[in-house]
Formats: C-alpha cells, structure tokens, sequence
C-alpha cells in the first residue's frame, strides 16, 4: 500500500521527486532529448516503473495483449470505470513532459485523493499506452487503436521498425486487437497533456481543458528514378528522385500555408544513400493536418498533383500511400464545458494527435493541457515548471473526484 512519505511536503516538491525517478531514462548525452521508442530498454523500464508505483499503492496492472497497461483503482471487472493516463514513448530526441507528464501526474493525483480521504464510487483506471507517437512502427496511438478495433491486429503485428524487428516481434506475441468487452468498463477517459504551443502562456492560465483535435495523417511518397554517378552522367540525361522528392517538400509548404494548414516532412530515406550516386529512390513521409477535414483533403490532394506534376518533367515516378489518417475530433462538449467550469479554465483546440482523440470515438473523453513556457514540443526545449506540473496535479485531481463520486 501507499507509504505515509509520499504524501508528505508540497506538491511541487513531490511532483519533482517522483519526475526525478524517470527523467534519466532514456536521455541522450548528446541532445538532451529522449529516445524512448515504443518496447525497447528505456521505454520497458518506464513499464517497469509503472508497475512499482502501482503497486506501492495497492494497484494491481493488468494488460491487454495489445501492450497496453492499466492500474486499477477498485475492481478491474467493474463497469463504468473512469480512465486516465497516457504514454510513455517519444519521438527521436524529443521532450521530456510529452506523455510521461499524464502518467506521473495520474499517479500523484491519486495520492492527492487519499490522503483527502477520497473513495471512488466508480473504479479509477491508470493507463500507460504503447506506440502513441509511432516513431517505431509508423502508426501514431498504435496501442489506442489496437485497443478500439480502430486498426486490425493483422496489419499491426506486421508493422516493422527501421531494424526489420515486427511488432509483434517486440510485443513476444500476435497483438490481441479488439477488446470491447475492456472497452465496454470504460465509462469517461480524461488525459492529462503538456501543452505543445503557447496558448496558455498567453492567457496567463497554468491549465487549459481541451475543445478538438484537428484532423491529421501521415502520407509516405516513393519516388523511383534511375541510379547513377555523379560525375559521369549529364545533367540532361539524369532521372533524380531527389529533385522530384525536393520539389514536393516545397510544395507541401506552399499549400499548407495557403490554406492555413500545416504540412510537415520531417522524414526522409535515400538510396543508396552515397555522396557520389544520383539516388535511384526517395521515400518521404508528409505529417498533414488542418482545422477541418476538407481542408486537409485539399491540401494532400494539391500535393499529390503537385508531386505527380514534377514527376513527369524528372523522368521519375511517384507513390503516395496513406499509412494513417485521423478525422476531426470534437471532444464531447458537454464533459469539456464540466470540467472548464469546475476548473475554472480556459478551452483550447489542439493541431496534435493523442490517444484521447482515439478513444473519443468510443466514450466520453476530455483533455487538460498543463502551461508550457517554451511553446515548444517534441524538442528538449519542451518544459514545464514544477509549480505549473502541481496545479495540473491538482486539477487532475478535482476532475476525477468530480466523475469517480458524483
């Protein structure tokens, strides 16, 4: 059970004790930033570590076949139970609070609650999720969507990272897939979030509760063209994907900010990857999202045509296949206006992708957004201060007394 010294001493200085526990983890010397891919050393560590804190506080972790971990508060065969939690992968390098910050704040949130002397009348459900940020396997909020049937089990057991290893390789077993009957005791699911802009910083507020999620993708472009020297071939002879591939970065660009879109390619592979050889392919991959789903159509489609354009003045060919698409994701209004009045908070849409955004399909879901001085994500530039980390605590802690006994 919970020992009487974790409760003790201010929020913020508990906050920071228990952050200090996994900020090493998976740290690179170099950036500074975090290599925590999905079920490698660091991150099954972190899972390590989430069971231990768990069990401190007489928790027990059941998984779902899908690499998934969930901490129970109250039965874990009892229905309309209230979920919270969030991930601990990251991108190449990124920060440190993106993900980590929901699952550490859930746990001090439920020491805020006992030692208020606080029992749930509905079950409380902490959750630690697997591949959100897909920088493994590919697919973004792989473990969400294996969870809600939103991607078969099939295409994701298959999945493989740049080393050839399988998901299910990585997972020691085929992917369970669909679990509606775990599905089904979740009656509310609230993901706590470092905010990845600077919304707040400009309100002056240290927490936020979310309105949607933009609808996002991710869309993988090929581009075969004809291998060759470098200082033997003619410049009017030559069939680059490289040109084809620059023309479409530049293109994504130009579209996105004329349709107040954002487009990014932050991904490229090159063969045969020489100094000295024209490449023979180019495999960009585009992250396109946009306030509403017919402007990210249009804008993916004016790529395409853009891409396809060029291809045909280089001699190359091009493939565009989409590996993942998110539609728009209104969270349920009704809980989001709840909890910004019980918070007193302001309410923000987001442009980024969650696992809130897959489960909202399938239950009344809601997000709180902790204030992030930088603005920035995905980078070691990311940050929050203990004092704010405390109050999203806090906060997190009156949103699930209000849902677990009212």
């Amino acid at each position: 059970m919970l020992s009487d010294s974790v409760v003790e001493g201010p929020l913020p200085n508990r906050f920071r004790s228990l952050w200090d526990e996994i900020a090493p983890v998976g740290r690179d010397a170099g950036s500074g930033g975090y290599l925590r891919y999905a079920l490698t050393e660091p991150e099954i560590e972190l899972r390590g570590w989430f069971r231990t804190q768990a069990q401190q506080r007489g928790m027990p972790v059941t998984e779902d076949g899908n690499g998934n971990l969930f901490a129970h508060w109250g039965d874990p065969e009892a229905s309309d139970a209230v979920l919270t939690g969030s991930h601990f992968d990251s991108v190449p390098h990124g920060g440190a609070y993106d993900g980590p910050l929901g699952i550490v704040s859930a746990f001090l949130a439920v020491d805020e609650l006992r030692a208020a002397g606080v029992t749930p009348v509905r079950p409380l459900v902490l959750a630690a999720f697997v591949e959100e940020e897909g920088a493994r396997f590919g697919v973004p909020c792989l473990g969400s969507r294996l969870l809600t049937g939103a991607l078969p089990a099939d295409r994701a057991a298959g999945l493989r990272d740049a080393a050839g290893v399988s998901f299910a390789e990585a997972l020691g077993d085929r992917p369970a897939g669909a679990r509606p009957e775990l599905l089904g005791r979740f009656g509310t699911f609230v993901e706590l979030h470092v905010e990845q802009g600077r919304a707040l910083v400009d309100a002056d507020a240290p927490v936020a509760v979310a309105s949607a999620i933009w609808p996002h993708g991710r869309w993988r472009f090929d581009v075969t063209g004809e291998g060759n020297h470098a200082g033997t071939t003619r410049m009017a002879d030559r069939r680059d994907p490289m040109l084809t591939y620059a023309f479409g970065v530049l293109a994504a660009n130009k579209e996105a900010r004329l349709r107040g879109a954002h487009a990014t390619v932050g991904r490229v592979a090159v063969e045969p990857n020489a100094t000295n050889a024209i490449p023979s392919k180019v495999t960009g991959w585009l992250d396109a999202r946009a306030a509403d789903p017919q402007t990210l159509a249009g804008l993916v489609e004016a790529v395409r045509g853009k891409l396809a354009e060029r291809a045909r003045r280089d001699g190359t060919e091009v493939a565009v296949t989409e590996e993942s698409a998110t539609p728009l994701v209104a969270f349920d209004g009704g809980l989001a206006g709840r909890l910004a009045a019980l918070l007193d908070a302001p309410v923000l849409p987001t442009g980024a992708g969650h696992d809130a955004g897959v489960l909202a399909a399938h239950l009344p879901t809601a997000m709180l957004f902790v204030r992030n001085p930088t603005g920035v994500s995905h980078s070691p530039a990311e940050a929050a201060t203990d004092d704010d980390c405390a109050a999203g605590v806090r906060a997190l802690a009156r949103v699930l007394e209000e849902l677990t006994c009212r």
